[in-house]
């Protein structure tokens, strides 16, 4: 009778996007710290998740290793002194330099085992990723962590026929004028 046929899979995560290059920036940091979040889900989706589940059930299993990145995750994100928390702080500041975001977190992360600074790279630090290790040099950081964007897309956007585009992106001195009020509106005219 109502027999049920199970199905078996193998679940495999492809890291498509992790970067490692001869000179790694920015935008490899940030590329590579999504990876890591999806590593880490894709690990409590598989394993960790299953294994509170067994043991709730009282199923029989055996442990599988496996790399936790939690502590790498840590190093680039949490707050207040994760390396992205500390390239904020020192974007924010006038006189801040990725020279001193750079010294900063030398300073910060000079023990943790997912952070090295070698000798031979002067302008940098290498990040122990659960895909291997990655040097990323720190030219460029601070201007690239301000998401100021192109001139031409702001010009493109102001133009825009939705007001709530042209809202989105207006002028401070004309951003009324370019949500679409009429300065004629509720007065004479």
């Amino acid at each position: 009778g109502g027999g049920r046929t199970s199905e078996l899979f193998v679940g495999i995560l492809d890291i498509f996007g992790f970067e490692c290059f001869v000179k790694n920036s920015f935008e490899q940091l940030c590329i590579n710290y999504a990876n890591e979040r999806l590593q880490q889900q894709f690990n409590w989706d598989i394993f960790k998740a299953e294994q509170v589940e067994y043991e709730s059930e009282g199923i029989e299993w055996a442990y599988i290793e496996f790399t936790d990145n939690a502590k790498c995750l840590a190093l680039i994100d949490a707050k207040p002194l994760g390396v992205l928390h500390v390239l904020n702080e020192e974007s924010s500041l006038q006189a801040g330099t990725d020279e001193k975001f750079l010294e900063k977190v030398k300073g910060q992360h000079a023990s943790n085992s997912y952070f090295e600074v070698p000798r031979r790279l002067l302008d940098g630090f290498v990040v122990r990723h659960y895909a291997g290790d990655v040097e990323y040099s720190v030219g460029g950081f601070r201007e690239k962590n301000k998401d100021a964007l192109h001139p031409d897309l702001v010009g493109l956007m102001q133009g825009s026929e939705a007001a709530l585009v042209r809202a989105l992106f207006a002028s401070k001195a004309g951003s009324a004028e370019a949500a679409g009020a009429s300065p004629n509106r509720g007065g004479k005219g």
